[in-house]
């Protein structure tokens, strides 16, 4: 079977591709909760009995999802049912964000710190991280005390380690070769 990213891919570009900026905008909440209604494992088991119709699983998930959709999201909800696509929804709704965040002109960054950041920490390395990168960033930040200090930031498919754990690691590196 291909990789859920493979497969995904057309989906977002094709929602993308049918929406204006307005749209798109919109379209990223209620993606992002049919993509936390779709990985849902009895869901997922649900749409996956035969005895199960289409039409019934398409009620399951736009009523767990909050009701009604809109025109362009539902035509994408009922392809992806009917080809049997369901569990690739959640990677459907991470490539269509990017594709967004990609026409604003911002990406996401995601930021492992050793120690809590406070407001004040976080928009200051923020502003700093929008330089390095050359843009605007979405950032959210995740506590990982095993980096013991610094920070872990991934942009896209870019990395910026800076933590101490990164640091001793090369230091080993260099010293067993």
């Amino acid at each position: 079977m291909a990789e859920p990213s493979t497969i995904a891919r057309p989906y977002a570009a094709a929602l993308f591709q049918a929406s204006d900026a307005a749209e798109a905008a919109q379209f990223v909440s209620q993606l992002d909760t049919l993509a936390r209604v779709a990985d849902d494992s009895g869901l997922r088991q649900f749409a996956g009995n035969p005895k199960v119709t289409q039409e019934q699983v398409l009620g399951v998930v736009s009523g767990v999802a909050g009701g009604e959709l809109a025109p362009k999201l539902r035509n994408l909800l009922v392809t992806v049912i009917e080809n049997g696509r369901l569990a690739v929804l959640p990677e459907i709704a991470a490539q269509f964000r990017t594709l967004v965040n990609e026409r604003s002109g911002t990406a996401e960054a995601h930021i492992a710190s050793a120690f809590p950041l406070d407001a004040t920490q976080l928009a200051d390395l923020t502003q700093a991280l929008e330089k390095r990168f050359g843009r605007k960033l979405i950032a959210t930040v995740d506590v990982d005390p095993t980096l013991i200090g610094g920070v872990r930031v991934a942009v896209g498919d870019e990395v910026l380690d800076t933590s101490v754990r990164a640091r001793l690691e090369q230091m080993r590196t260099a010293l067993t070769n």
